[in-house]
């Protein structure tokens, strides 16, 4: 049923020739090309994905990689089920790329081995779904968009709310300029947790080769708090909830602007309350804040990213998404809860849309693959180009690269370097674990 407020955007809507579309359009997919198909990293998310390419009938699975062979050979179980298509499994990708020949490879690893194997990928030939962000590091992701680019192949990054309907027409609402002109944006995660006591280490599961799961990254004692599922939080693998999180939401506000990158940024935050960071050969925790604020000072508006993992409450009416202030109103895009525009004007009605997302996970793989799909197909950009998907990448990384310093950083965007400052600039990369090399 439509929102009573949701009718009266209709009427504007219609009035100044603002269309409610979903998402972009997709063009019927011929199913005469099927493509063959390697999923590199089985885990949860990247078989959320595949299971979508399957369902689209426009793909074969022809491999799959992971370092944990119980993974590998449950995924491959559940892919037989699904395909009649039992894939090929290897615990090293350089190996499935070596024997398989592939149109498309799903990248779905932890963070740190995002960059080396989409751009392993693209040299071999293959067109890739890249889970965000693209890379560990500014460096790392430039080398994925050059790569892509110089190789021809089309990338599609797994930022899903670029093409989900309430986004898409939240965002033509913004636009549209119904909450007039926007001089801030805030950008927000707020969640529970607490004290975070130690976990002790362990020998690495049997199966499970570590040693490959660490890659480039500092080889640290095996904890499952690590895998499967946590590395988010460990910042050897990945950057915390600012790169997790904040990469959705700091794209958001890229797609809104017309401005590709902010001149100044500034991060602080800590572990007051999950308490020291630790780290040796009995136990160890997670090392990425529990709290973090950035701004970020664009040259026509400051933007903010916050978030908390303690102090769930109920104060805050939206916990989650982008509040845009505008000199008409406030307008909060959300996941679950949709958008909603709150007119300056008290006297005007709220207005709202509710959100239209996949379930049971509340994405929309199905229309981000069909649409990458289709640029396969038309040679067109996909929605979430690999271009894209790097910039925002870079806004999240750039946030933890001054959390780290502890200090603000001028950032030349066109460069891509930070202004006059040496030690920043050695933390757009890092030294990677021999025998892997970082890539030009």
């Amino acid at each position: 049923m439509m929102h009573p407020n949701r009718r009266d955007f209709v009427k504007a809507a219609t009035a100044t020739g603002l269309t409610l579309a979903g998402a972009p359009a997709v063009h019927a997919m011929s199913k005469a090309k099927v493509y063959r198909t390697a999923l590199i990293g089985a885990g949860w998310w990247g078989m959320n994905i595949l299971r979508e390419a399957l369902a689209a009938g426009n793909c074969r699975p022809v491999a799959l990689a992971d370092v944990d062979r119980d993974t590998l050979e449950l995924a491959a179980e559940e892919v037989n089920d699904l395909s009649g298509t039992l894939p090929r499994g290897y615990q090293d990708v350089r190996e499935l790329l070596e024997k398989e020949e592939i149109d498309i490879a799903i990248v779905a690893t932890p963070d740190h081995w995002h960059a080396l194997n989409a751009i392993a990928a693209v040299e071999a030939g293959a067109h890739v779904f890249l889970e965000k962000p693209t890379g560990h590091t500014i460096a790392e992701s430039r080398a994925t968009l050059n790569a892509a680019r110089d190789a021809g192949s089309t990338v599609q990054v797994g930022l899903h709310r670029r093409i989900g309907p309430h986004h898409v027409s939240g965002m033509k609402f913004l636009k549209a300029g119904h909450a007039g002109e926007i001089g801030m944006v805030r950008m927000f995660v707020l969640g529970g947790g607490g004290h975070e006591s130690p976990t002790a280490n362990s020998r690495p599961p049997e199966g499970l080769d570590w040693e490959m799961y660490c890659g480039p990254a500092p080889l640290r004692p095996f904890n499952n708090k690590i895998h499967p599922g946590g590395f988010r939080h460990f910042l050897d693998f990945a950057n915390g909830t600012l790169g997790d999180w904040g990469v959705h939401w700091l794209d958001q506000v890229l797609w809104w602007t017309d401005e590709k990158f902010p001149r100044t940024v500034y991060s602080t935050g800590g572990r007051p309350i999950a308490g020291p960071v630790v780290l040796n050969e009995k136990e160890q925790t997670t090392d990425a804040p529990d709290h973090q604020v950035a701004t970020y000072q664009f040259e026509s508006f400051t933007a903010t990213w916050e978030h908390r993992k303690f102090a769930r409450n109920h104060a805050e009416k939206h916990a989650i998404g982008c509040y845009f202030y505008g000199t008409k109103g406030t307008f909060h895009m959300g996941w679950r809860d949709g958008w909603t525009f709150y007119p300056a004007n008290a006297r005007e009605k709220v207005v709202h849309q509710d959100s239209q997302l996949q379930e049971p996970d509340g994405h929309n793989l199905k229309l981000l693959w069909a649409d990458f799909i289709d640029s396969i197909q038309m040679g067109k950009k996909p929605v979430c180009d690999i271009e894209s998907g790097h910039l925002s990448t870079n806004m999240s990384l750039l946030g933890m690269l001054s959390y780290k310093l502890g200090r603000s950083v001028r950032w030349d965007g066109d460069r891509e370097q930070i202004v006059d400052d040496d030690a920043a600039n050695a933390l757009l990369r890092r030294e990677y674990r021999a025998p892997w090399k970082y890539p030009a």
